[in-house]
């Protein structure tokens, strides 16, 4: 398939009109629509239904653009991948993780797959995680509780106790654990949107297996570390660091009764190739 006519397509969906695609893509609209039709001739069935008042994507065309950023992305890391072979250059696996996965559980899991795997770590939020893996331009993600975007696989890497962060000043900082029905009427600070978050889904719900509606605070600074969410709020988090001190002392990790683990999954495209990801997925098989 000619990736250009598909991007074609994708502009003419995204502007619901030929005429501003055109003008998007620098081409002249005749071209464009030529194009186009030239498409909708190599796959055999319509893809647009064009109208007096717009363009409007049928459900065949809908399928193909759904595919268009995947085969995009596989194209991308199939050129990259040559071009690395061809020049003896050795493979860096490119991990991206999100806020949930602390920089030192991602350390930890490093330790446990072969010591010439080259690596680059870096966080990125939810979205930018999924679209820079569709895109090729990361090999593999790390989060908790994400839900695959269309063109993406998961699989549960481990599992890890949950715990309760707290401030040093805190009622409970004192406590050596706590019970879920401990928190009831506790405000516990959450990193995602209820409804818009997976992992703060599953959160939530733990709560609600215990019996008690949670109260939550959406962490207004995103990207720390979820320990420091309780400094200076009175508020609650739940975490999957140790128990003891953290932050410098200005937070209690408290042991959760009865005992809760979350998951940490690992996402990465469906249908790209490499030999470092596969390394280091086989030393959690």
């Amino acid at each position: 398939m000619d990736l250009y006519k598909l991007n074609h397509l994708v502009a003419v969906a995204e502007e619901g009109s030929f005429t501003r695609a055109a003008a998007r893509l620098h081409l002249s609209q005749q071209a464009l629509s030529t194009s186009v039709r030239t498409l909708e001739r190599e796959i055999g069935v319509p893809l647009l239904d064009r109208g007096a008042t717009g363009v409007t994507v049928l459900p065949a065309g809908q399928a193909l653009i759904d595919d268009a950023r995947v085969l995009h992305g596989v194209a991308g890391a199939a050129v990259r991948r040559a071009r690395r072979i061809g020049r003896g250059e050795p493979e860096r696996l490119r991990i991206g993780h999100t806020p949930a996965v602390t920089g030192d559980e991602v350390i930890s899991l490093l330790r446990v797959v072969p010591d010439e795997l080259v690596t680059d770590v870096n966080q990125r939020y939810p979205g930018e995680l999924t679209d820079q893996l569709l895109d090729g331009e990361l090999d593999l993600g790390l989060g908790r509780a994400l839900t695959p975007a269309h063109g993406l696989v998961r699989t549960t890497l481990t599992r890890q106790r949950l715990r309760v962060a707290v401030a040093a000043g805190h009622p409970l900082a004192g406590r050596e654990e706590v019970r879920f029905t401990d928190l009831a009427g506790e405000e516990i600070t959450v990193w995602g949107s209820p409804g818009r978050s997976g992992y703060t889904d599953l959160l939530l719900n733990l709560c609600r297996d215990a019996g008690f509606e949670p109260r939550v605070r959406r962490n207004p600074i995103q990207g720390t570390p979820p320990v420091t969410a309780v400094v200076g709020t009175g508020s609650v988090a739940f975490v999957t660091a140790d128990p003891g001190p953290a932050a410098g002392n200005a937070v209690r990790v408290l042991e959760l009764t009865p005992p809760a683990h979350v998951p940490l999954h690992a996402l990465w495209p469906q249908h790209s190739t490499s030999d470092a990801r596969d390394a280091f997925l086989s030393a959690f098989a």
